[in-house]
């Protein structure tokens, strides 16, 4: 029987490679290992501080590293300056263009408000027509008054100490003048009733309105001290980056000296000249703005408030002495025995000689010495009349009290407006002398955020340039 040859091998299965012939003499070569996967679990962080540690272990790596961290340090620097600074150099500008003179027209409002009082007792003492020059001035202290007020108003928090004390003017100030103006009506007729008014609208005065004007003034001028401290606040964190930044830079340029010899490298050494730059400008600047701040407060703004409580003292007295003649002793202290007006025109005349005595003090030049030792001199001579009138008062000479009151020469009416006249110019000087100082100082920061944020910028890209140059060498 015949049988058929043996059939091939069958092939092997499907997929399977078979291994290429190895020429003889050739050593087999061990397999590449698969690239090890990161551990199952792990995180962005993890990764990359791994990554970090194994570029920390060569040169070229660390170098990097270096790069990164001046880069970093000196824009961090520069952008922590640049927003410090500009953070005190709104404060100076705020002392300056609102805190200052909010505070001054607060001032102002208290001295419109009280002169106005004084103006109207003084038109109702010269008769039952009253001189139009009088209503002229009193018209002209509540339009100052309500003007102030609305300024005031646009450039306060709504929720403000300071808004509140404004909305209470703002209430107050008709009832006070539809006062007046009964009086005034009253007067013209003849009859007593209008002396009554004009002492129930001393009373709505003195008891509420200039009591809030100086809650208002005081308000300011806690604000006002805020924006000054806040400008002068030196920027801490600022100097400590700054020096942070020059320490490393300079550790950075002695290891690259150490290991290469070479004394300079210049994107470093261009680093380091930026924030020595910034640092120093920082530091210059920042002080001639805390002296000029400094010099205002003590040469100006602590001036101007002694001469705001001399002013108000004046025209407190200047209201009472009126007061006196209107109420004819129908006022008396609470213990019975003194006219009150008599009593608080001596006690505001003894504030009025101690504020100009410490005016006088703080006053530096004679500038702003002149118009108070004036202002001293007129209230001494006021004092003397005001004693003249007193005595023919209670004579019974009422007119010839009257004529020594308000009359139009030496009269107590025309020491009263030579003290306001020479307060008022020493107040001015006094102005002046803050915004001065107060403005030195707030362009002594005007241009360093820019400046110190521009100087970052390349302070960073010099310290780039040095670490690169040096990475060229392994290339």
């Amino acid at each position: 029987m015949t049988h058929p040859p043996n059939a091939p091998a069958a092939p092997a299965a499907r997929g399977t490679a078979q291994a290429p012939a190895r020429p003889g003499g050739v050593p087999a070569q061990p397999s590449p290992a698969p690239a090890a996967a990161p551990p199952a679990g792990r995180g962005a962080w993890a990764v990359g501080r791994e990554r970090l540690r194994v570029a920390a272990t060569t040169e070229p790596g660390r170098l990097q590293i270096l790069g990164a961290v001046l880069a970093l340090l000196v824009v961090a620097f520069g952008a922590v300056s640049a927003l410090e600074v500009s953070d005190r150099a709104s404060a100076a500008d705020d002392v300056v263009g609102r805190s200052q003179p909010l505070s001054a027209d607060a001032a102002a409002i208290y001295r419109s408000l009280a002169d106005a009082d004084t103006t109207a007792a003084a038109g109702f003492l010269a008769g039952t027509l009253e001189p139009a020059e009088s209503r002229a001035r009193y018209t002209r202290d509540i339009t100052t008054a309500s003007r102030l007020l609305v300024k005031a108003a646009a450039n306060t928090d709504g929720s403000s100490e300071s808004a509140r004390e404004i909305a209470t003017i703002n209430e107050q100030l008709p009832r006070y003048t539809g006062l007046v103006e009964r009086a005034r009506a009253a007067n013209r007729q003849g009859l007593p009733l209008g002396g009554a008014y004009l002492r129930y609208a001393n009373q709505q005065m003195a008891g509420t309105l200039l009591p809030a004007a100086e809650r208002l003034y005081a308000a300011e001028t806690v604000r006002l001290q805020r924006d000054d401290e806040s400008a002068r606040t030196w920027p801490f964190l600022s100097l400590a980056l700054g020096l942070l930044a020059l320490a490393v830079l300079g550790w950075a340029q002695r290891r690259n000296y150490a290991r290469t010899n070479r004394v300079f490298n210049h994107g470093l050494l261009a680093a380091t000249a930026a924030t020595s730059v910034v640092l120093l400008w920082l530091v210059g600047a920042h002080t001639v703005a805390r002296g000029g701040l400094e010099s205002a407060r003590l040469h100006g703004q602590e001036s101007l408030q002694v001469l705001n409580t001399a002013r108000i003292s004046s025209l407190t007295a200047r209201a009472n002495e009126n007061l006196t003649l209107v109420a004819r002793g129908a006022v008396l202290t609470e213990d019975g025995k003194n006219d009150k007006y008599e009593a608080e025109y001596t006690a505001s005349m003894a504030a009025l000689t101690d504020a100009l005595a410490t005016a006088r003090e703080r006053a530096d030049d004679d500038a702003g010495r002149g118009p108070v030792d004036e202002s001293a001199e007129h209230a001494a001579e006021w004092r003397e009349r005001h004693k003249d009138a007193r005595a023919k008062d209670e004579a019974g000479d009422y007119e010839g009290a009257l004529g020594r009151v308000i009359g139009a020469e030496q009269s107590t009416g025309r020491s009263f407006d030579q003290v306001d006249a020479g307060l008022e110019r020493a107040l001015a000087h006094e102005q002046t002398e803050f915004t001065r100082a107060a403005g030195d100082a707030r362009d002594a920061l005007t241009a360093l955020p820019l400046g110190a944020a521009a100087l970052g910028i390349l302070g960073a890209a010099g310290a780039l340039l040095g670490i690169n140059r040096r990475l060229s060498e392994y290339r």
